[in-house]
């Protein structure tokens, strides 16, 4: 098994906490939007690539 897998659902997962991050009330409350999209950026690509390795590795075989 590919090690690198739990890196990438690891990075799924941080995608997840970005969006979720309360900024509200803070100094960084100005760069909440582009934490958003930056989260949602992150969990596209990273499950795109899981997809992809799964495909691959299915039709491998």
């Amino acid at each position: 098994m590919d090690n690198r897998i739990f890196l990438f659902l690891a990075t799924i997962f941080s995608g997840f906490a970005l969006i979720k991050v309360p900024l509200a009330d803070s100094f960084l409350e100005s760069v909440s939007p582009v934490t958003d999209v930056l989260g949602i950026l992150t969990i596209l690509v990273f499950s795109l690539v899981l997809i992809y390795k799964g495909v691959r590795s299915l039709f491998s075989k």
